[in-house]
């Protein structure tokens, strides 16, 4: 008979020593395969978060960072705005597909009446109130970010951009609530009220009008209301800070970056004449980059590959980074899987090892009767490791599905239990990305929804490597006591 027959043969009829062996892998693997699950699942959910919100980054002061630095007076001086000559070799950078640089700028309207969101007024934003969003991308980056759709018109020509042409692009709202279309022309007249004239009231201290030519007109795509869940006690907080973000980009008005410039040179002159005694330096252009890269894996290298072309107190901010801020609660449990995958490898090693070797302690006679009429002991050492991968290996896949089920039932519990203890923060449920990332937002519950345990073949092939791996490994012990066997002793 030869040795697999023999392996065959011997899982078969010492039914008690298998169970027991049996029972052994099975419960461990089903601690391996609960960690492993819910570890792939928190990096899935990295993964798919991250995708979502874009491989999109900026570069702007690190305010957390050197908040005390920046207070000292002397450190002041050293803010300045970033170069464009620096803006430009960032985006040389090659992880970057394509970026822009925008001048920003802000009216209040006597004439124009700006959007509001839904049934609320304007959400505390300001009747009359305009943002304005310069461009040195021709096809303008929020529209090939998807974050607004043209409808109606076109974006910029080259030539438009080199020139600062008075074109402009408004939202669907603001066209509306004013009777504009594409082709017409509109007035931007930003007036600057006194705070008390004469007579006590509030008096129209200058106005500044800059007539616009409407070249096409956007509907904004990247914020949507989401439905409010029963169980979410936050959600007239996330309703009133959507509808902001709503409002905002809806008053959002696309010019060229040298036509905002040259408004906030003349309202600098303005306000000049206006506060003699208050406005003496004319702040120099500001402008916010926006690099897009290639993919949103490419976020840490692009950081480093850039770092030694930032000013002092500069640093980049990616959109990726919400997750960073506010993905907690998978980061814990994706640690403590991890370590928990690690114990458990150690005690299946420590385990198998010794239950294997008191098994062949008892079956000494048995493999020393295998020795003698002369087989080779490559044949015993087989037989006890096909023995270990038979019983193993259905033990393995049985655990496969029960413990998927235990790491489900396990990380809804700490799922849970972390809501609760941060449920209290209610305001730091939401992240914003600002500045130059658009005004896209991140929630506790985005990132809790993105989170499923499921069966997937990563799921599948690494928790069969790791049980199998860990199994043969168990099998070393046992089968340096099989080579210290020695026949002669044994049958005496």
């Amino acid at each position: 008979m030869n040795f697999v027959r023999r392996a065959l043969c011997s899982v078969t009829r010492k039914k008690g020593k298998s169970l027991i062996l049996f029972a052994v892998i099975f419960v461990l693997g089903n601690v391996i395969a609960g960690a492993i699950a819910i570890q792939q699942s928190t990096e899935n959910v990295e993964k798919s978060v991250k995708k979502q919100l874009g491989g999109m980054a900026t570069v702007e002061i690190d305010y957390e960072k050197f908040q005390d630095e920046l207070m000292k007076e002397e450190n002041q001086k050293e803010l300045k705005p970033l170069e464009l000559k620096t803006i430009k070799k960032i985006g040389d950078s090659p992880y970057v597909k394509y970026y822009d640089y925008n001048a920003s700028g802000w009216i209040s309207s006597k004439k124009l009446k700006s959007a509001s969101f839904g049934d609320d007024s304007s959400m505390g934003f300001p009747e009359g109130s305009f943002s304005l969003k310069g461009s040195n991308y021709a096809k303008v980056l929020d529209v090939e970010e998807n974050k607004i759709k043209i409808t109606e018109g076109r974006t910029f020509k080259q030539e438009e951009i080199d020139k600062g042409t008075n074109g402009a692009i408004i939202s669907s709202k603001v066209a509306d609530e004013n009777g504009l279309a594409v082709g017409d022309q509109m007035v931007l007249d930003n007036v600057a009220y006194e705070s008390y004239n004469e007579n006590g009231g509030v008096g129209e201290l200058y106005k500044i009008d800059t007539p616009v030519e409407i070249i096409g007109i956007f509907e904004p795509t990247s914020v949507k209301m989401k439905e409010e869940s029963k169980d979410n006690n936050n959600g007239e907080q996330d309703k009133m800070n959507q509808q902001m973000l709503s409002t905002e980009q809806l008053n959002t008005i696309y010019l060229t970056n040298k036509l905002i410039i040259d408004m906030n040179k003349e309202l600098f002159e303005k306000n000049k004449k206006a506060y003699p005694d208050e406005v003496t330096e004319e702040q120099e252009d500001y402008f916010v980059p926006v690099y897009v890269l290639k993919s949103p894996d490419d976020v840490d290298a692009f950081k480093q590959d850039v770092k030694p072309l930032l000013p002092k107190y500069y640093a980049v901010k990616a959109s990726a980074d919400q997750y960073e801020q506010i993905g907690g609660s998978m980061k814990k449990m994706s640690q403590i899987s991890g370590y928990v995958v690690m114990i458990a490898v150690i005690a299946t090693l420590l385990i198998i090892s010794l239950v294997v070797l008191l098994f062949m302690r008892d079956r000494k006679h048995e493999l020393g009767i295998y020795l003698s009429l002369g087989d080779k002991r490559s044949h015993v050492m087989g037989q006890i490791v096909i023995e270990m991968f038979l019983i193993s290996g259905i033990a393995l896949i049985l655990s496969l599905i029960t413990g998927n089920f235990l790491g489900k039932v396990v990380s809804d519990s700490l799922l849970n239990s972390d809501m609760l203890a941060t449920a209290k923060s209610a305001n730091q449920d939401m992240y914003f990305v600002m500045s130059g990332l658009g005004v896209s937002e991140l929630t506790n519950a985005d990132v809790m929804s993105a989170y499923e345990v499921k069966f997937s073949l990563g799921y599948i092939v690494t928790y069969l490597s790791v049980g199998l791996i860990t199994v043969l490994v168990s099998a070393v012990l046992p089968l340096v006591y099989i080579l210290r066997l020695n026949p002669k002793k044994i049958m005496m």
